[in-house]
C-alpha cells in the first residue's frame, strides 16, 4: 500500500512530539471520502512480553459486515510504552499488515483516538495520514477532553471538548454498556464518523471491525 507521508521512526520521546505537532496540521477533518465498500478494523497487540508487536487489519464489506480478508503483521517493537506516543510503538505493524491486502479499505476505524489527543494526532490520524485513507478513532478510554453523559439510548452522543474546541463524541453504541470515544482520524468529520460506527455497530458494544481485529491481534498466535 502507497504511503503518502513518511518519517523516521527510530525517533526519540521528544522528536516524536515534535513531529505529531508538525503532523497534525495536515490533517483534514471534513468529509473527503468516497463510496464505502471495505470497512478495515485495526488493532494492535503484543507477544514474548511485548518484544513482538502484532497488528492485525480485518476488512468488512459495508454495510453488510461479513468478513472479506485478514491480515496480521508482526515486528520487534521498537518504541516505549508511552502515553501519547503509541502511533509510534504500533503503526510500524499496522502498516506492514496494511500492505499484505489485496486491495485497500476505503475507511479505517483504528482502536484508538483520532484527534481526541493531547497534540490532535492520535494513532488514527497518524495512521490516516500517512496511507491518505479516510479514518475514525474509536477507543474505549478517554485520553482528554470533558463531556456530560450521553442518554442511555442507542445512538445517543454528546461533545467531547477541550475547552471550547470539539475534539469527539461520546458514543452510546448500545443501552445499558459504557459508551466509546469517537474521533475523526482523517479526511472525515464528526458526524459522518459516528454514522460510519453505528453502521458497524450490531449487537455488541464495540463495531464489528473492531471485535474481528481484536480477535487477530490478542489470540493465540
Amino acid at each position: 500500500m502507497k504511503t503518502y507521508f513518511s518519517h523516521p521512526w527510530t525517533l526519540g520521546p521528544a522528536e516524536a512530539v515534535a513531529l505529531q505537532r508538525e503532523l497534525r496540521a495536515h490533517l483534514l477533518l471534513t468529509d473527503r471520502l468516497g463510496p464505502v465498500r471495505r470497512v478495515a478494523g485495526v488493532d494492535v497487540g503484543f507477544e514474548a512480553n511485548g518484544t513482538v508487536t502484532r497488528a492485525a487489519v480485518a476488512i468488512l464489506r459495508y454495510p453488510e459486515l461479513d468478513l472479506l480478508e485478514t491480515a496480521i503483521a508482526r515486528r520487534p517493537t521498537t518504541f516505549p510504552y508511552i502515553p501519547g506516543l503509541l502511533s509510534f510503538r504500533e503503526l510500524p505493524a499496522v502498516l506492514e499488515a496494511l500492505a499484505q491486502l489485496r486491495e485497500p479499505p476505503d475507511l479505517l476505524l483504528c482502536d484508538g483516538q483520532g484527534i481526541a489527543h493531547p497534540r490532535r494526532l492520535g494513532i488514527a490520524s497518524h495512521l490516516g495520514l500517512l496511507v491518505d485513507i479516510p479514518s475514525i478513532g474509536v477507543a474505549k478510554t478517554r485520553l482528554c477532553g470533558m463531556h456530560e453523559e450521553p442518554s442511555n439510548r442507542r445512538g445517543a452522543w454528546t461533545p467531547l471538548h477541550v475547552e471550547e474546541e470539539i475534539v469527539g463524541a461520546v458514543l452510546r453504541t448500545r443501552v445499558g454498556v459504557k459508551p466509546l470515544y469517537i474521533s475523526s482520524g482523517h479526511r472525515i468529520g464528526l458526524e459522518t464518523a459516528i454514522a460510519h460506527v453505528m453502521g458497524c455497530c450490531t449487537r455488541y458494544r464495540l463495531p464489528e471491525t473492531t471485535r474481528h481485529a481484536h480477535r487477530l491481534a490478542s489470540g493465540p498466535p
